[in-house]
């Protein structure tokens, strides 16, 4: 079972918050958080079960798109809550199209600034969960913050030695 974590540690142990998920797969993929104290977009880049962290592309998020992010993420979570108490069914999930039309308009307003640009960073993050929440994904975003931290270096072995390297640099 995950630890989990009250929301003043999580600032002290700089943990920060996320608005949005836009994708998950045995962990966030994709979405909408706040790095270094403003909304960035984050994209998986890795997911190899080999690697012990999952590094992430990160871009900047105006705090205009981030209001938007957060509008369509409130859509979904109320979508979520009636979808829990039995009210909805699956077939009315907003992201099918057709379901909502604001869901739908901030699809299309939305859709260029979740493409990575070719000055994005990379980061890994690590997830803890928020104590005393227990809807998974509520209106002020989904039960967990996150910790972002640039990649770790590499650690190979050559005649039984430990060699630390740096991993290749991609291009800007």
């Amino acid at each position: 079972m995950a630890e989990i974590w009250g929301e003043e540690q999580l600032i002290a142990d700089g943990f920060e918050r996320v608005y949005a998920e836009l994708e998950w797969y045995d962990g966030p993929w994709a979405g909408l958080a706040d790095i270094d104290g403003k909304p960035h977009y984050f994209e998986m880049q890795v997911y190899d079960h080999s690697h012990e962290v999952d590094e992430y592309q990160v871009w900047p998020a105006s705090e205009a798109v981030a209001e938007l992010e957060r509008e369509q993420w409130a859509i979904y979570a109320r979508f979520y809550e009636r979808r829990e108490a039995g009210e909805v069914g699956q077939e009315s999930h907003p992201g099918h199209g057709g379901i909502d039309a604001r869901y739908d308009e901030l699809e299309l307003l939305l859709a260029p600034h979740r493409l990575a640009p070719d000055g994005a960073r990379r980061l890994v993050c690590e997830l803890r969960f928020i104590a005393g929440v227990d809807v998974r994904y509520r209106v002020e975003g989904p039960d967990y913050w996150l910790r972002w931290r640039p990649r770790p270096p590499l650690i190979m072995e050559c005649c039984g030695q430990p060699m630390i390297t740096r991993r290749p640099r991609t291009p800007a």
